[in-house]
């Protein structure tokens, strides 16, 4: 049976970054949900975060705080694209909505910052 392409609707270049965020929704029942985690990967519009236990739902809206050394660092509305229950590893994919400039500079501008850092820190040599 042939099987169907995969579309990828990504856009721009998506690197490894574990940036603290603490993340908050509202369930389909109406309780409010206060998570903390980290981002998996950075992308220009959206990340791939890991949650200790919850998940938002599919679809839903996330009030995104992404912590910095000094604090709060940027604080974005991100709806979700999709989830991994994963017990070990649960994650959301989320896309953020409104302040993608202010999301470029501060958060993915930053992570490819820190992802050539540890490139350069990298020897093959090394080893």
């Amino acid at each position: 049976m042939p099987q169907s392409p995969v579309i990828e609707n990504r856009s721009g270049q998506r690197y490894v970054a574990a940036f603290p965020i603490r993340a908050e929704w509202d369930t389909n029942d109406g309780v409010h949900i206060v998570a903390e985690g980290e981002t998996d990967n950075v992308g220009p519009e959206g990340t791939l975060i890991h949650l200790q236990r919850d998940l938002p739902p599919v679809g839903g809206r996330v009030n995104l705080l992404v912590l910095g050394d000094d604090g709060e660092k940027l604080r974005v509305i991100a709806e979700v694209l999709r989830i991994e229950r994963n017990p070990s590893h649960p994650q959301a994919a989320l896309q953020v909505l409104g302040e993608t400039a202010e999301w470029r500079g501060l958060v993915w501008e930053e992570a490819a910052i820190k992802m050539s850092q540890s490139d350069d820190d990298y020897d093959e040599d090394d080893f």
